[in-house]
This record gives structure tokens, sequence and C-alpha cells, in this order.
């Protein structure tokens, strides 16, 4: 799907509409990870350099249409400004923005409020969402879309809006594009997968997609006991998704037709509570007690992931290992994030809990090929989705 890049575009002293993700998280009115708003820069800097004034739209956390303080970009105003060095106009009024809006210079930015405290930003109800995207639309003359992480929603500010003006895909979209085209269509081979996270039934339709296109694929995080029990182990008081035990035998045996390496760790940490106190104590993964829970992967499944991550030439990480936020139980990530550091050719770490982690970890951007900045989009990219987001700006 060939989108249309901002090169082609060429927006020059005019307004630009500019979608972007600056879904940050934030505790206590302070910024945690300014990683998206970092990735936002590069196109913001191309416009203000093409004497562009531009009015930003953006979403934080799911408000649900109410307005909610925690849910302000607020803070994300007075970072963005700033990282720029320039002073942001911020409007809390989102629909009733106009007068804000005429008055933009150019080299001014103007950020809205949170766009999903609109209940039709994220409406089922089409009518509602075109309803919106025509206000928008009133505040440019052109719209870029450079919100990768909300590319998977058909969304007003993501699908309709782009569709009402002439329009292009940002630096930030057409870089995670390109990164994913790398992964599904000629990869460097051995070729891996790493998988992690809480929930097999958020990655079975990756896991599925990736079978015939890999050479390994490796499984932690709390995803994994759903393999263990289908494998008939002892898991305790580990989350499992029962209904998913047959769909998770098929992979495997699917896996083991197409000649595919398929990792689960052989050790597990584990523990009598999900707390960061907790105590750990680590266990074979055939027999974990009926009274404890498996918070990380074990030292010896770290050094072998670790192994055969460093083999391949190509490799997509995306989900924890463990209970990260834990010292505890953050050994197995940062172990595979070590690995992934270190591979001779293009490892990416796509989004969401996985970029959080390695930043939390003390790793940098710089250490890894590509960090995505959507996990979510990523994903249902990489299941062969086709995401509302690039067809409206293809």
């Amino acid at each position: 799907m060939g989108i249309k890049t901002l090169a082609e575009l060429n927006p020059q002293n005019t307004q630009v509409v500019l979608r972007c993700d600056l879904n940050v998280p934030i505790k206590d009115g302070q910024i945690t990870d300014d990683g998206r708003i970092i990735a936002s820069l590069s196109t913001i800097k191309k416009l203000l350099a093409a004497n562009c004034s531009i009015v930003i739209i953006a979403h934080l956390g799911r408000p649900k249409g109410e307005r909610k303080s925690e849910l302000s970009l607020a803070p994300v105003a007075i970072r963005l400004g700033e990282l720029l060095k320039i002073n942001i106009e911020f409007s809390a009024d989102i629909v009733g923005a106009g007068s804000k809006v005429s008055e933009l210079k150019p080299g001014q930015i103007l950020l809205l409020e949170n766009i999903r405290y609109e209940a039709a930003e994220t409406s089922k109800d089409e009518a509602k969402r075109i309803g919106l995207a025509t206000k928008l639309a009133s505040y440019g003359k052109v719209y870029v879309g450079d919100g990768f992480g909300a590319v998977h929603r058909k969304h007003a500010s993501v699908y309709e809006l782009a569709r009402l003006l002439p329009h292009a895909a940002g630096d930030l979209v057409a870089g995670e594009v390109a990164v994913l085209e790398k992964l599904t269509k000629d990869p460097t081979r051995p070729y891996g997968v790493i998988l992690g996270g809480a929930k097999v039934s958020d990655k079975i339709g990756v896991i599925s997609n990736f079978l015939d296109k890999v050479n390994l694929i490796a499984i932690g995080g709390g995803m994994v006991f759903t393999f263990l029990a289908a494998q008939g182990k002892e898991v305790g008081k580990s989350l499992v998704e029962i209904d998913l035990i047959p769909t998770v035998k098929e992979l495997m045996t699917r896996a083991d037709i197409l000649g595919v390496k398929f990792l689960l760790p052989t050790d597990i940490v584990v523990a009598k509570e999900f707390a960061a106190d907790s105590k750990p104590t680590v266990v074979s993964s055939g027999s974990i007690p009926s009274d404890q829970m498996g918070l990380d992967i074990g030292p010896d499944s770290s050094e072998l992931f670790a192994s055969e991550i460093k083999k391949c030439k190509t490799i997509f990480w995306n989900g924890p290992m463990g209970v990260f936020e834990f010292a505890n139980f953050s050994n197995g990530t940062k172990v595979v994030a070590q690995a992934l550091s270190e591979v001779d050719g293009m490892a990416v770490v796509g989004g969401g809990d996985s970029a959080a982690a390695v930043r939390k970890l003390g790793f940098e951007d710089k250490d890894f090929g590509y960090i995505s900045t959507g996990g979510g989009a990523s994903l249902e990219y990489l299941e062969g989705k086709e995401l509302p987001g690039l067809v409206a700006l293809s």
C-alpha cells in the first residue's frame, strides 16, 4: 500500500492539521516517558521550517468521551514547548477552538485538548465521526497523519479527517511503515520473533501469521502459561486462557510441521503474590507449585533466548518477558533486551510495554535498530490486517 509522503505533499506557507501520537505515560502530572513526543519532532520541525502554522490533534488514554483531568494533554503542551524551545498554544476547547485557530501565525503551534474527550472521535456511528472530522477540517488547509499508535483505529481524526483534506503521512508513520514492510516482505534470515505480555489472545493472530515467515518464535510473559498448560504442565496460580488451549496446541503442531524453532521457557521465576516485594523462587517450567504464580522467565531460559536471538539477522520483539516493573521479576526482559541490542542485523522493539520496558531498564533508543511507537498498530499490521489510518493516507 503506497502512502503519500510529506515530501510529495510539500506543504509550504500553509496551515496544517497534524495528527500526532502524544499518548505518553503521566504520573502525578509528570510525564514519565517522553519517547512519543520526541518521535513526533521530525515532522513538526519540517512543517515549521516550511513556514507553516500547525494545529496538533492527539489523544491520551481512553477517557471515553468524558473530561478526565488526569488525561489532559496540558503537561504535553509544556514538554513539547521545552523540546522545540517555543511557546505552544493550548486549547481546552476542541470544537470551539476556531478563534484561537484563526489567530495562528506561520511558525506557531496550537495543541488541542485530548481529542478523545469528544465522544464522536471514537463513535461507532460514522455520521458522528464525520461531523467531528468536518469541524476539525476547518482548522487547516492540509492534513498530515503522524500518529502511528492510532492508525489501526477508525477514529474521526485518523480516518475521516484524512479524507476531507489534501493529506500525507508524516515522517514517523512513513518510517514505521518502511520498517514493518521490511519485516513482512523480504527479511534477512535467520528471522526471529520474541513475544511476551500478559495474554495469548492479544498475540494469536501475529503468531499464526508469522509461522510460515520466520525461523524462530520464542514465547515469554504471562502468555507462556497457556502454552505450558497446553503441554499438560502444572502452572499453579499463573494466568491461563483455558479456552485458547486447543488453538495453542494447533500453533505448536504447525510450527513443528513447518520446521520453525518454537522456544518456551524451561524455568520460571515464581512467587506467592503479584507484588513488588514477593519473594522470587526459580522452578522448572513443568513444576510450578499450586500456591505460586509465574512472574518472569527463569535465568536458564533468559540465556537460551539470548543465545538464539543473537543468531538472528532480523528480529521483532513485542511484550515483556515478565513483570518488568518489579525489580525481582525484570531479569528476563533485561536479558532479552540486552541480546536484542547486540544483534548483528535489524532488531525492532515493537512499541507499547516493550518500549517502556527498555527505557525503564536503562537502555537507550539508539541501542536498537528501531523502536516502534505503536504496539497495537504494529501487531495488527504484522497480522496482515488493513489499518484504517494507512488506508486513508494512501
